[in-house]
């Protein structure tokens, strides 16, 4: 690879790095539906194994979710907009979900892991595109038996996409009637527990279930996508946070969700080159 290669790769996951970033602050997501197939591409770019590049951007993901959340977090808590007593009440059902889910991405092929990744991300699109304006905002007590279950199920998917798990916990929130800012500003919380919890989760199977020769790389986890991306995100997830308190996000929100899908059709094919 020349240096005007690994020029383009770098500006290609630096854009990427922001829009995650912003769209991490601004929709309580943690930005791996961005992220993921940015590494995917950066990885196939430098020749990383087949059989492991997808797992590593998966985990790599994850781990840069850990500071772009806590940016997010602290932002939204200034503006009493984060449930830590939710949280609490669920946090353990969200962690256990990440150790199973964890053990399914470490044994899913790279060819079923991008297909698993294009389909959540259509659906999630066609949500933003098409439902998430129409909810109701009167919030309703959350069952303890719901939270057992949606708090693993989200911990549980959470894993396979790389994801800080907002695409279903803001949707979860705000079905129950949470205010849209309220369910954004919690959801980046859990992104923090399902980051951690996740990262430490494929660092360790990526290393007593596989053996990964990708330079940097330790476990499920890559080293130097984790260092650009991570200044970009921190400074670009406080950003898409303030702008949440300050204007409609109906448009932007519609924008996010043609380009899940688009993202989906193009890890579809992708699919469709490596089965």
């Amino acid at each position: 690879m020349d240096w005007i290669q690994i020029f383009n790769l770098l500006i290609v996951m630096m854009m990427a790095a922001s829009v995650a970033g912003f769209m991490a602050g601004l929709l309580g997501v943690g930005g791996g539906l961005v992220m993921v197939p940015a590494l995917y591409y950066a990885f196939t770019v430098l020749d990383f194994e087949m059989a492991t590049k997808m797992h590593l951007a998966l985990g790599t993901s994850l781990a840069i979710i850990i500071p772009t959340s806590i940016m997010s977090t602290r932002t939204h808590m200034k503006f009493n907009a984060v449930d830590f007593g939710l949280i609490k009440s669920f946090g353990i059902y969200i962690v256990l979900g990440v150790i199973i889910g964890t053990l399914l991405a470490s044994n899913l092929k790279t060819a079923n892991l991008v297909l698993f990744f294009s389909i959540f991300a259509f659906l999630v699109g066609l949500f933003f595109l098409f439902l998430k304006s129409k909810l109701e905002e009167t919030e309703r007590n959350i069952p303890k038996i719901y939270k057992i279950i949606i708090g693993n199920f989200i911990g549980f998917i959470s894993v396979p996409l790389g994801i800080g798990g907002g695409s279903l916990s803001v949707p979860f929130m705000r079905l129950f009637g949470y205010d849209m800012r309220k369910a954004i500003g919690t959801s980046a919380a859990i992104g923090i527990l399902i980051a951690i919890s996740g990262t430490i989760s494929m660092i360790s199977s990526g290393a007593i279930f596989a053996t990964v020769n990708s330079p940097l790389s330790f476990g499920y986890f890559n080293l130097a996508g984790f260092l650009v991306f991570v200044p970009v995100t921190m400074l670009m997830a406080p950003l898409g946070a303030k702008v949440v308190h300050k204007v409609s996000r109906s448009l932007i929100t519609k924008i996010f969700g043609i380009y899940l899908i688009l993202i989906s059709l193009r890890s579809f094919i992708e699919y469709l080159k490596i089965k």
